[in-house]
């Protein structure tokens, strides 16, 4: 089978293309034939040799990529084998092997495609989709609320103007360049602000005619966090869930004391009752047509390209590669 595999630490280049063997599932596994795999932001750190919130880089080589979507073709012992044939969904945790055309998982990882889902779709609902539910959950918007998601054209922030669409509320999305403010107003935001002009506070007050937000989901951090942030009202909730701008572990000069709260980590899962409770949660939500992914599709062996788009912020959604 071909995989993209990476040898050494470093730039997206360090990503190639090659024929590996086909991997084999142990007791309890299935093997899936991929037709989806999501690239992460995190899959980029832990190719520049960062590992995040991870507990350890992974052995090179290594095969990266943790989400995947398609149909099983080979069972481990001790597998029920219904599962052969079935299209399936699942996220690898911190097992990584995702970038191939199979992948091995626990069994206890599948869940079902929804008959009206796409692999990519599903994709991008087990990973983002799960993440974005576990975030709502500290802060459920309501149609009291105004709603600021800075990154509202990536994969969490589409889906955070959503649901905070579909609970009545009034929705500020932020995002850089035409090209992604027209997204987000597509995607139903009640103004959709770009962040990369810097006048963009001024264009939100005025709009908002002088009523605070009261809610910040943001996965950004820097300056556009702090901007945001200073359009909260003093019971504003700034939700924190991630620092692209900044780095992956870095930026934590905006945050505000009373006002913030980072939400990644086992808090989520507590509250949630569990990640496969927010899969499934996901997955529902979008065969359901509540929730509807944004993705950006490349090619299996084009994934140093995915990886470059991510990194520099020329992606919309969730970002897909397709064997």
């Amino acid at each position: 089978m071909h995989a993209i595999r990476l040898h050494s630490f470093g730039p997206a280049e360090n990503l190639t293309y090659e024929e590996v063997p086909d991997p084999v599932p142990g007791p309890g596994q299935v093997r899936i034939t991929v037709t989806a795999a999501g690239v992460h932001l995190l899959d980029a750190a832990l190719r520049e040799g960062h590992r995040g919130p991870l507990p350890e880089l992974p052995a090179l080589p290594t095969v990266p990529g943790r989400e995947v979507a398609g149909v099983v073709d080979a069972l481990g012992d001790d597998v029920d084998r219904h599962w052969l044939g079935k299209r399936v969904v699942a996220h690898l945790g911190f097992a990584p092997g995702g970038y191939a055309e199979r992948a091995v998982t626990d069994a206890e990882r599948l869940h079902h495609i929804p008959e009206n889902l796409d692999p990519a779709t599903a994709v991008a609902m087990i990973g983002t989709g799960r993440t974005t539910l576990g975030i709502v959950q500290f802060a459920e918007p309501g149609p009291d609320d105004i709603v600021v998601v800075p990154a509202a054209a990536g994969g969490i922030g589409t889906l955070l103007v959503q649901y905070a669409k579909n609970a009545g509320a009034t929705v500020i999305g932020l995002a850089g360049g035409p090209e992604k403010t027209a997204r987000v107003r597509t995607n139903g935001a009640d103004l959709a602000a770009d962040y990369t002009t810097p006048d963009w506070p001024a264009k939100v007050r005025a709009h908002l005619g002088g009523r605070p937000a009261t809610i910040v989901y943001d996965g950004v951090g820097g300056t556009i966090a702090r901007e945001a942030v200073a359009l909260l009202g003093p019971d504003g909730r700034h939700l924190v869930f991630g620092w692209s701008a900044e780095g992956i572990a870095q930026g934590e000069g905006y945050l505000v004391e009373g006002l913030s709260q980072s939400v990644l980590g086992p808090a989520m899962l507590q509250k949630a009752g569990g990640l496969r409770a927010l899969e499934l949660r996901a997955l529902t939500e979008a065969a359901q047509g509540r929730l509807r992914p944004a993705v950006t599709r490349y090619p299996l062996a084009e994934a140093a390209t995915a990886h470059r788009a991510l990194e520099q912020r020329r992606t919309l959604g969730k970002v897909v590669l397709e064997p």
